[in-house]
């Protein structure tokens, strides 16, 4: 067995804090329950699962598989306070903001009709943000000479909103996965490099493909 290198197990452990941050989880385990002595189901609402795959292609062919249920996630996130991270909501640095009011930005794009809303295309990235089918889609391709990467996000507005639903300072992390568990079956983050391939999706498996 080879042994993970240290960036790539520090890659595998940021992208899978990542994803189970801002992009919520969630499992729906169908039941039948007796209504009558004949027997009448009903199902309750299955199980939701985040899925995060690491594979490395630079030779060793290390892999990283990741499966998380939302209900786990909702319930451990507002235990963990550290930095900016407390009760299950992420302090957004006033510096970056610039006085934006995010929530006003997301409600716009929420009410906005589907189209390309920013297009860049330079020498070193070409960027992409678009809304499709209450989807907000980003799409970046950096073009470094070192490494090129491509990214690729997918994030329902519903989702969106539920991030922006807290202060105007801050991310509601748990509404946001709480949001996202009534979502179906989706692929929320791609990203391919010439050293490692992350996806990232969700459905109602406990286990990766």
């Amino acid at each position: 067995m080879t042994s993970l290198t240290p960036s790539f197990c520090k890659k595998a452990a940021l992208i899978t804090a990542a994803a189970v941050a801002l992009s919520p989880i969630g499992a729906w385990a169908q039941t039948t329950t007796d209504k009558t002595s004949s027997s009448s189901t009903a199902s309750a609402k299955p199980d939701r699962w985040l899925h995060v795959r690491v594979i490395s292609t630079d030779g060793k062919g290390e892999t990283v598989r990741v499966n998380v249920p939302l209900e786990l996630a909702e319930k451990v996130l507002p235990a963990i306070n550290h930095d900016r991270l407390h009760d299950g909501k992420v302090k957004i640095d006033c510096a970056h903001v610039n006085d934006v009011d995010l929530r006003a930005l997301a409600e716009a794009i929420r009410n906005s009709k589907d189209g390309e809303y920013v297009t860049v295309q330079g020498n070193d990235n070409d960027v992409r943000v678009a809304k499709q089918s209450n989807y907000l889609i980003v799409h970046v391709l950096d073009k470094g000479k070192s490494k090129k990467q491509q990214v690729e996000i997918k994030v329902p507005m519903k989702v969106v909103d539920a991030l922006f639903s807290a202060g105007k300072d801050e991310l509601d992390l748990v509404a946001a996965l709480h949001a996202l568990s009534a979502q179906g079956d989706t692929e929320l983050v791609s990203v391919k490099d010439e050293e490692n391939t992350v996806r990232v999706w969700l459905d109602s498996k406990n286990v990766t493909e």
